[in-house]
């Protein structure tokens, strides 16, 4: 047995030497909401965030300019051990306190007992801290701590959203929606009562509640954006004045601020917004505006006086990070532009459609946009603008026309059309041959129109070749419902060919724009990097993943690579096979010294059609929608920092030819040569979320430092398989842990390999 000990002991201090344990990775902080999520131009205020795993955060960092975030305070519940500690020593002080009033002794003591207003003090602190730390008040540990923020927003910041983080130099959170606003700021007032049971109120479930709690209605003036949270059965009111003929715009941000919470359905906050005049009665309302979550009312109203804004969950459901923005007041609000895109280099006027807009046409500075989707700035006077989705293609462009018939076109191209009135269907006639492959592509939901697609190809005998209605883009992150619609076929025969487009739900407007694509394949990718929050242990890898959105049946290789990173930033396994549509990358940094995180941007080259194509990844969160769908939310700017303090001291590089063979049901070695190999071959290695099948086998000590035995299950694993393994160290498990079950526990890594290429073989 001693031996046994004398060697574990041996063993940590191998380990140690090999592993700087100055300072441990942290777990990743998890921002779960802001309150209020947004400020105007030139205010101060105190701003509530919560989340997870914060403590020692003090650092925020907000995208883009003169916007000033301090830290102030953190507050995180009690541990079990911790209450109860405190539960014990206020039950000490109150026998103090009784043995004291009845001029008694202290327990297992001849002293006398005295009460002193310093014992008084210690009483209340503890109360007040069992009554506001009670880790059982906090049923939802993804919000269950919080951090006090002081933010400044500069007079002249520009109006939009921002991205907010926070960190240290061990930890990197994810990103959250913060809102700089041209428009005053109301934060709803919340009674000390309310406050003072809230954490009670978050355990009730709304169906054991009596009903829904209004609030007395706040006085407010108009314009101005409202802030609030929504707790159970919460509905949140306002009261305004209004002239005669006066034409407000309601606008709410519930879901836009936080997409998705993984443990909600149907996954966000469903805000609804009514209206009542003075009498109570319900003048206007709505719980999305079109295909968007979040509610917009337009309302002109009919007579002078009061009037009440209510929002609330459409189910009476709410916690923290239930959190609404209200736009109010005679402010403008885009519902639909026309043309949806336009020919690069071409100047278009686009045709805009809205609620107390100043223009109704403009002409952007289009001559300057690249091919893909951009994004327009509208100025709407003095005080606010929008950002619109706006798509420039190289195709020759056509203005679709109303009249009878189809219209004849010369494909390839892009045709401009909408859908005028409900019931309508545009047809467009084009010559094509046989075996001839065709793609019919409508953009519309994608550029925020109403129209749900619905695509037919058919022959000039209107045989049906082809037809689609709804067709999966994962790029579109904040879509639930894919209404867009996609053919990609081949053409049996040479002739006339029409191809239709119509509204599946019979539905039609003005603004019920569209983009329709006929072309032959343009193979093409997108690419997404997740997540768009790194940290990376130096002398270590972090590990990301790398999407790639193929298209028109692009199947070809893409070379990954950093684009202007500083230096001592490099990547390992950067090459999404063939086929393939992620893979899992690291991410090494090396002599790195950063003040803050820093920009990063990755790129992806590929061979189309003979010639290079270059695309550069945005960064993105996978998120969890309803506890089973996933969605690549896209993120502003992909941030990086690097943690000196807890150094990997083995600088492990990985030899031998790449990619690394393993036959299907057999083996193949890895070598990993670092500078402590005695204290390498001590750590436990495992695959981290690899495929299916393929697992380390065993490791054993080279001269040079390890060798770690990969094993393909031919069961699992198919000759041909290609990608990348992110093999993760681990200590081992001593004898004790293993006793108590550790080794079925997942345990932290010390450190992360760079990533390994490897290919299934035949065997």
């Amino acid at each position: 047995m001693m031996g046994s000990r004398a060697a574990a002991r041996a063993g940590a201090i191998a380990i140690a030497l090999f592993l700087d344990f100055g300072a441990h990775a942290q777990p990743q902080p998890r921002i779960g909401y802001l309150y209020p999520a947004g400020g105007q131009r030139g205010d101060k205020f105190t701003l509530r965030l919560g989340g997870q795993n914060l403590t020692g955060i003090t650092n925020v960092l907000v995208s883009g300019q003169d916007v000033k975030v301090t830290f102030l305070e953190h507050v995180k519940p009690l541990t079990q051990r911790e209450f109860n500690q405190l539960r014990d020593q206020l039950e000490q002080l109150q026998a103090k306190r009784n043995a004291a009033r009845a001029g008694g002794t202290l327990t297992n003591s001849t002293e006398k007992a005295t009460w002193t207003p310093a014992d008084e003090r210690t009483a209340a602190t503890i109360r007040d801290r069992i009554a506001r730390l009670n880790p059982r008040r906090f049923t939802n540990p993804a919000i269950s701590e919080t951090m006090k923020l002081q933010v400044e927003i500069g007079a002249d910041a520009a109006p939009g959203q921002r991205e907010l983080r926070v960190w240290n130099p061990l930890a990197l959170s994810n990103p959250m929606v913060f809102c700089v606003s041209p428009w005053p700021e109301i934060r709803e007032k919340e009674s000390a009562d309310e406050a003072q049971n809230a954490n009670e109120r978050r355990r009730i479930a709304p169906q054991q509640m009596a009903g829904p709690r209004k609030t007395e209605p706040e006085l407010i003036t108009l314009p101005a954006v409202i802030n609030g949270q929504i707790m159970p059965g919460d509905v949140d009111r306002f009261r305004f004045r209004a002239r005669k003929g006066q034409k407000l715009v309601f606008v709410a941000s519930a879901r836009s601020l936080i997409p998705y919470l993984p443990d909600a359905v149907p996954g966000w906050f469903q805000a609804t917004l009514g209206l009542y005049d003075s009498k109570g009665k319900e003048v206007a309302y709505d719980d999305d505006f079109r295909f968007n979550p979040d509610p917009a009312i337009y309302f002109e109203a009919p007579a002078g006086g009061d009037y009440v804004l209510e929002i609330k969950d459409s189910i009476y459901r709410g916690r923290e990070d239930f959190v609404y923005r209200v736009e109010c007041g005679e402010v403008p609000f885009v519902t639909g532009l026309f043309p949806l895109g336009s020919q690069a280099g071409k100047e278009t006027r686009v045709e805009l459609k809205g609620w107390n807009l100043t223009r109704d046409s403009y002409m952007p500075e289009t001559t300057e946009l690249q091919a893909g989707l951009n994004r327009l700035t509208v100025l709407q006077g003095t005080n606010s603008s929008f950002a619109l989705p706006f798509q420039v293609d190289n195709l020759p462009e056509i203005l679709e026309t109303e009249s009878p018939g189809a219209h004849a076109i010369n494909a390839p191209a892009i045709i401009n059309g909408r859908i005028d009135t409900p019931g309508d269907t545009d047809e467009f006639a084009f010559q094509g041959r046989a075996g001839d492959e065709i793609v019919a592509e409508v953009t519309a939901r994608r550029l925020n129109s109403p129209l749900d697609s619905r695509l037919r190809l058919t022959g000039a005998s209107g045989k049906e070749v082809a037809a689609n209605d709804d067709f999966e883009d994962k790029g579109a992150g904040l879509t639930t419902h894919q209404a867009d619609s996609y053919i990609m076929t081949r053409l049996p025969a040479d002739g006339l060919y029409l191809v239709q487009v119509s509204d599946s739900q019979g539905k039609g407007g003005a603004d019920y724009a569209y983009r329709l694509r006929i072309s032959a394949p343009r193979p093409d990718f997108e690419l997404r990097v997740v997540p768009s929050s790194l940290v990376i242990r130096s002398g270590s890898s972090a590990p990301a993943t790398v999407y790639a959105l193929r298209k028109d049946g692009f199947t070809n290789e893409i070379a990954l690579a950093l684009s202007d990173a500083p230096s001592g930033f490099s990547l390992s396994g950067a090459r999404i096979p063939a086929g393939s549509n992620s893979v899992k990358i690291t991410l090494a940094a090396r002599g790195v010294d950063l003040t803050e995180p820093c920009r990063l941007s990755l790129e992806g080259r590929a061979i189309v059609g003979g010639e290079p194509l270059t695309r550069l990844a945005v960064p993105a969160e996978d998120m969890m929608q309803a506890f089973y769908y996933r969605h690549l939310v896209p993120a502003e700017e992909l941030r990086v920092t690097v943690n000196n303090r807890g150094q990997f001291r083995g600088s492990p590089r990985i030899l031998g030819a790449m990619p690394v063979k393993i036959p299907a049901g057999g083996t193949a070695r890895v070598q990993v040569a670092t500078a402590f190999p005695a204290a390498a071959s001590r750590l436990r290695f495992e695959v981290s979320e690899g495929p299916e099948g393929i697992v380390v086998k065993n490791c054993t000590a080279s001269n040079i430092g390890v060798d770690i035995i990969l094993e393909a299950n031919a069961d699992k694993v198919k000759p041909g398989q290609k990608g990348n393994l992110i093999l993760r160290a681990v200590a081992p498990t001593s004898p004790e842990q293993k006793k108590k079950g550790a080794q079925t526990q997942r345990r932290p890594a010390l450190t992360t390999l760079p990533a390994v290429p490897f290919e299934v073989m035949a065997r």
